[in-house]
């Protein structure tokens, strides 16, 4: 056997989304020999991921592993997540808000201890915002790298009717190239929430993380999925891949792995490779969340967005610490949302209005609700005992419910999208339900006792410390905002404990 599967590294990385991306990007600088694997493939960027019916509904990126999911009181349905290199970074709006300080309060490390990083996170994907706007953001020691657009049209209404409202509105951080500083400026498009990015403005994981890796010391292979970790007497010996071309499986060989799949398939694989005799907290796969989300929207009485553009702009947070005295939780945000083409709309939309979205969907304008869920136990990812795979893996599974609290929040902002859209001359208002799972946080929780968590305080499994993980599934709580720019914080704060490790 020759090739990079054949070689031997310092660290090997399962997963090129924002966690596994992070640290690729910074073991590469500093020197370590990296190799990192990712099942999906590169995105094309063509044409075809402009395109609702091939990147939303044919699913153009799904891999060949079905994810059987039960939720909302309904049997399992499999499900077939996206695989790719970069990770769901492709495929996300690029909202990059950070937590708040009370949000750290049952996590090991505080948001001051993580504040440095959160800085340097939106260096790392250039961020666009404008620092004092959140009325709840948390303190910041730094100015964002860069200043957002001005409002569209569509925007321009939200943030009208939220002020109507009587809340305090504000740019949503994103991590979109407005300027041009890598090359094609963001030319404000509606297939970006959703879509890879044809023209690469999109500062997703691949266009900036991994492209700005030191290529002498990063190796990446897509195509490739690890289908167990190696591990003999309490330390991992590297990986086993399997490639998904030939069917053909490696052994990789390396000092170190870092487990960074996502919420749902990290555990699995954790689990595949038997490291739950290691998790004294039998925790490992359980208190999975995935934020209480729903979609609101709104019949108008004229074209919402004439010109096509992307208006992912406003976020309304007036909200998020109002219930946090009497459940220590918080409630979360609204956002502006595009809305998916016509012919997605008229497969997507709610039960029952799905032709009426279809004829009015010039006429729709939407809002979505992203509300903190509680960590719970009885939601959880395991294995299926009678049921593999295309590569003769276990199929993941998921069991997923709300709670009460969960619901009472989603339904508090749905509530106040009501009062932005009426307010903004909405007409009638139709909510949706949200079952993707592309918040999904907390299988692999952290903390500093093994008996309450799988982690150390560095991410690495108690009991084997030299295999960590760096992505949501490392999170005790889920907050009220997109994980996405915290799971990249973190993991540039575990990669230099991996350094000091190694």
């Amino acid at each position: 056997m020759t090739g990079p599967l054949a070689e031997a590294y310092d660290v090997v990385i399962v997963g090129s989304g924002f966690g596994g991306g992070a640290v690729a990007h910074a073991l590469s600088h500093r020197g370590i020999r990296t190799l990192l694997v990712e099942r999906g493939m590169w995105s094309a960027r063509d044409d075809e991921d402009w395109n609702g019916q091939s990147i939303l509904l044919a699913g153009r990126y799904r891999s060949e592993s079905p994810v059987a999911i039960a939720q909302y009181g309904k049997a399992a349905k499999d499900t077939t997540p996206n695989a790719v290199v970069g990770g769901n970074s492709i495929f996300f709006g690029g909202a990059s808000l950070r937590l708040r300080e009370l949000d750290f309060a049952t996590w090991p490390i505080t948001y001051a201890e993580l504040e440095p990083w959160y800085a340097r996170a939106e260096a790392l994907l250039e961020v666009h915002g404008t620092a004092g706007e959140d009325p709840t953001g948390p303190p910041r020691s730094t100015p964002y790298p860069a200043t957002p657009p001005p409002f569209s049209e569509p925007a321009l209404r939200i943030y009208e009717g939220a002020k109507a409202a009587g809340f305090h509105p504000f740019h949503v951080p994103t991590a979109i190239d407005y300027s041009g500083r890598r090359g094609d400026a963001c030319i404000r498009c509606n297939t970006c929430d959703g879509f890879p990015c044809k023209v690469s403005a999109k500062n997703d994981v691949a266009v900036t993380m991994l492209a700005r890796a030191d290529a002498a010391h990063l190796t990446i292979v897509a195509g490739a999925t690890a289908s167990r970790v190696l591990h003999a007497h309490g330390r991992a010996t590297g990986v086993e891949v399997i490639d998904r071309a030939t069917g053909q499986r490696h052994e990789v060989t390396a000092r170190t792995v870092v487990v960074a799949a996502g919420a749902m398939h990290t555990p699995a694989l954790l689990l595949r490779s038997g490291l739950q005799e290691h998790d004294r907290s039998q925790l490992l796969g359980k208190n999975l969340m995935r934020h209480c989300n729903a979609m609101m929207g709104y019949v108008f009485p004229f074209q919402t967005n004439p010109q096509a553009v992307n208006h992912k702009q406003i976020c309304i947070s007036d909200l998020y610490e109002q219930e946090r005295a009497t459940t220590q939780r918080a409630v979360g945000v609204i956002q502006d949302m595009m809305m998916p083409p016509p012919e997605v709309v008229r497969v997507m939309a709610p039960g029952g209005f799905r032709w009426l979205a279809y004829k009015f969907a010039a006429r729709i304008q939407t809002l979505i609700c992203i509300a903190e869920d509680e960590p719970q136990v009885t939601n959880f990812v395991s294995l299926s005992s009678d049921r593999v795979d295309a590569l003769g893996l276990p199929v993941t599974t998921i069991a997923h419910a709300y709670s009460a609290a969960d619901l009472h929040r989603r339904d508090l902002l749905v509530g106040a999208a009501r009062k932005v859209m009426r307010a903004a001359g909405g007409m009638i208002g139709k909510v949706r339900l949200v079952d993707s799972f592309s918040h999904a946080v907390g299988t692999t929780r952290f903390g500093t006792d093994a008996a309450t968590s799988v982690l150390d305080v560095d991410c690495a499994l108690h009991g084997v410390p030299n295999v960590f993980v760096t992505d949501g599934s490392v999170m005790p709580t889920s907050g009220g905002v997109n994980p996405s720019l915290t799971i990249t914080a973190n993991a540039l704060r575990v990669s230099e404990r991996i350094v000091a490790r190694l």
